[in-house]
C-alpha cells in the first residue's frame, strides 16, 4: 500500500493521478487517512443536533403574495419566550440597521425530538413589502440573533426569473447530498426559489436527519425560498407509532392555506410572476387523491398565469424498475391533460427520466407536445431504471439515467422556458426549450447536436463487459458495474448527439480501464478488448 501511495504522490501528470485515484476507488482500497480515524469515537447525534437559544435551521417560504410577503421559520430550544425578527431594505453599507423593523413571531411550536430534547420552531410572516426589492432580515429573541440574511421579493411585472428543482435527498444527506445542493445554487445564485419534490429525509421524525438536511444546504435555505412537497418518507417514522405526516412539516414549510379542506399544510399553490406552482400530496394512503384532483381542476380552471408547474412525489410514469402508481395516474393525469399543464416535477424512483405522452414526432428534435414529465433524484440512493410504465401508457422517454445524482435549473422569460439538468459534477446532462405558441401549443426544441446521427454500439461494449465478467476476465461485479455506469454516461451524450462530450467521456473510459488494469482488476485480454472497442467508437464518432 505504501508503495502505491508513493507512486501516486510522485506522478506529475494530473491525468495519471486522477486515473490512479479512480483505480483505487474501484478496487475498494481504504486509504491510510481513513484508517487513521477509524478508532475515533463518533460524536453523539443528541449533542450534535440539540438546539440552543441561538437560532438555527432558518428557512424561507411563502404564506401569501410572493410580491409583498415573505415568511421565515427557524429553530431554538424551549427557553426562548420572545421570538422576533428584524427586517430592513438592503443598503450598500451597514446603516440599514437604523431603519429596521421588529416583527413578532406569529407562531411557536414545540416538537419533542427523538433524541431526547425539545425543539421550538418559530414563524414570522413579513407583510407590506415592496415588489422586486432586496431586503435584509435576521431572527432571534432580542439577545441571541442569527446573521443577517437577504431575499428579493417577486416582481409585479412578468420579468425573467429562474429556479432550482431537486429530487429526493433522503439518505446520507450531509455526506452526499450537500455537494449537489451547493453546486445547484453556485451555478444559479440568483434562483428565485427551490422546488423540493419530496423525501428530503428518510424518517420524518428523525431530528438528526432534518439536521443534516439543513446543514447540507446551509445558509442557502435562509436566502432562497423553498417550495416543498411531501414524500412517503415524510410519513415514515423511527418508532412503531402509526404513520402520519411529520410533525416537522407544518412548522418548517410555509403553505398559503389555499389547499383542499384538511390538507392546507401539504397541498396548495403559489403564483410567482407569470407562473403558478402547485404542490400535491401523492401519498394516496394518507391524503385523499380524488379530493385533490377535484381541487386541482378548479385551481387550473381559474389560473391567470401563462406557465404552470405541478410538483408531487410519486411519478405519473414511474422510471423505477417494478414500480407503478396507478391510482395516482388515474386521478390526476386526466386533469393534467385537460388543462395542458406545462411541467410536472416528481421524485421517488431514484432514477432520472424526462419525457412526454407520445406523438408522431417522437424522433424529431423539434416538435409540439403537451405536458413534460420529469422524475429526478439528488441524493445517493439509486434504483435500476425502467421505461416499462412509460411504454405501457403511451409515453415517451426523451432522456434517462441511473446511478446519477442530478439537479435542475429552469429559466422563464416571457413565452420561453428553458430546462437544464446537471449531474453531480456540474456537467450538463439534458436540456430543452419550451416555447408557447399563439394557438396554445408548446414547441419543444431538444438539445442541438451534429447534423448526422452517430451509429450506436455502446450496448455492444456493455455486453462485452458482461461477457468478460462471466469469463473471469473482470475481477468482480463491482468493477463491471463501475465500467458500465461510465458507459451509460457516454451513451447519453451519444444519444443526444453531443459528439464532443461522447468522445471526451470515452477517452476517460480508456483512462479508467488503464487504472483498473494497473490494479490487476481486469486481465490483459479484457483490457485490450475493451480499449479496442472504445477506440473504434471514438474513430467512428470523429
Amino acid at each position: 500500500m505504501k508503495n502505491v501511495l508513493k507512486d501516486l504522490k510522485g506522478e506529475k501528470d494530473l491525468r495519471l493521478k486522477k486515473r490512479s485515484i479512480a483505480a483505487l476507488l474501484a478496487a475498494g482500497i481504504i486509504l491510510p487517512s481513513a484508517v487513521a480515524v477509524a478508532d475515533q469515537q463518533e460524536h453523539p447525534d443528541a449533542e450534535t443536533y440539540k438546539p440552543s437559544p441561538v437560532p438555527d435551521r432558518v428557512l424561507l417560504g411563502w404564506e401569501g403574495d410572493t410580491t409583498t410577503t415573505q415568511s421565515v421559520s427557524w429553530r431554538t430550544d424551549d427557553s426562548v419566550t420572545t421570538p422576533v425578527a428584524e427586517i430592513a431594505v438592503a443598503e450598500e453599507g451597514p446603516n440599514f440597521t437604523s431603519n429596521s423593523l421588529t416583527v413578532e413571531a406569529e407562531t411557536s411550536e414545540e416538537i419533542e425530538a427523538n433524541l431526547g430534547y425539545t425543539n421550538q420552531y418559530h414563524t414570522v410572516n413579513f407583510e407590506g413589502l415592496e415588489p422586486d426589492t432586496q431586503y435584509l432580515y435576521r431572527v432571534g429573541d432580542g439577545a441571541n440573533w442569527s446573521e443577517w440574511f437577504e431575499f428579493t421579493t417577486a416582481s409585479a411585472e412578468d420579468e425573467p426569473f429562474s429556479f432550482i428543482y431537486m429530487g429526493d435527498a433522503q439518505n446520507d444527506i450531509k455526506e452526499h447530498w450537500s455537494r449537489v445542493m451547493r453546486s445547484a445554487y453556485s451555478d444559479l445564485a440568483d434562483a428565485s426559489f427551490i422546488v423540493h419534490a419530496g423525501d428530503m429525509i428518510n424518517h420524518g421524525d428523525a431530528d438528526q436527519q432534518w439536521g443534516e438536511w439543513y446543514e447540507g444546504a446551509g445558509w442557502i435555505n435562509g436566502m432562497v425560498p423553498s417550495i416543498a412537497t411531501a414524500g412517503n418518507h415524510e410519513y415514515y417514522r423511527t418508532t412503531n407509532e402509526p404513520r402520519k405526516l411529520s410533525e416537522y412539516w407544518g412548522p418548517q414549510f410555509a403553505y398559503p392555506g389555499n389547499g383542499p379542506e384538511g390538507l392546507e399544510e401539504q397541498v396548495g399553490y403559489w403564483d410567482y410572476q407569470d407562473m403558478r406552482i402547485i404542490s400535491l400530496d401523492s401519498n394516496v394512503g394518507y391524503a385523499n387523491i380524488d379530493q385533490q384532483a377535484e381541487w386541482l381542476d378548479e385551481v387550473l380552471e381559474n389560473n391567470p398565469n401563462q406557465w404552470t408547474v405541478i410538483t408531487f412525489h410519486h411519478p405519473i410514469f414511474s422510471s423505477g424498475e417494478g414500480r407503478d402508481n396507478v391510482e395516482l395516474r388515474e386521478a390526476i393525469l386526466p386533469v393534467i391533460e385537460k388543462h395542458n399543464v406545462d411541467l410536472i416535477f416528481q421524485g421517488h424512483d431514484h432514477t432520472y427520466a424526462r419525457g412526454h405522452l407520445s406523438n408522431e414526432q417522437d424522433g424529431e428534435r423539434e416538435y409540439t407536445t403537451g405536458t413534460m414529465f420529469v422524475n429526478s433524484v439528488s441524493g445517493p440512493k439509486m434504483y435500476d431504471r425502467s421505461e416499462v410504465v412509460w411504454e405501457e401508457n403511451n409515453a415517451y422517454v426523451r432522456s434517462g439515467a441511473e446511478d446519477t445524482q442530478m439537479y435542475q435549473h429552469v429559466y422563464v422569460d416571457g413565452e420561453e422556458l428553458k430546462y437544464e439538468s446537471y449531474n453531480a459534477l456540474g456537467e450538463l446532462y439534458d436540456e430543452f426549450t419550451m416555447t408557447k405558441q399563439s394557438d396554445g401549443q408548446k414547441l419543444i426544441t431538444e438539445t442541438e447536436g451534429s447534423e448526422e446521427p452517430v451509429e450506436s454500439s455502446i450496448e455492444e461494449v456493455k455486453t462485452q463487459v458482461d461477457e468478460l465478467l462471466a469469463a473471469g476476465d473482470i475481477s468482480s461485479e463491482e468493477t463491471a458495474r463501475h465500467l458500465k455506469t461510465h458507459l451509460n454516461s457516454v451513451a447519453h451524450y451519444q444519444e443526444t448527439q453531443s459528439v464532443d462530450k461522447a468522445i471526451k467521456h470515452m477517452n476517460s473510459f480508456i483512462e479508467l480501464l488503464q487504472g483498473i488494469k494497473e490494479e490487476q482488476l481486469i486481465t490483459e485480454n479484457a483490457f485490450n478488448g475493451l480499449k479496442a472497442s472504445a477506440e473504434e467508437l471514438i474513430e467512428q464518432w470523429g
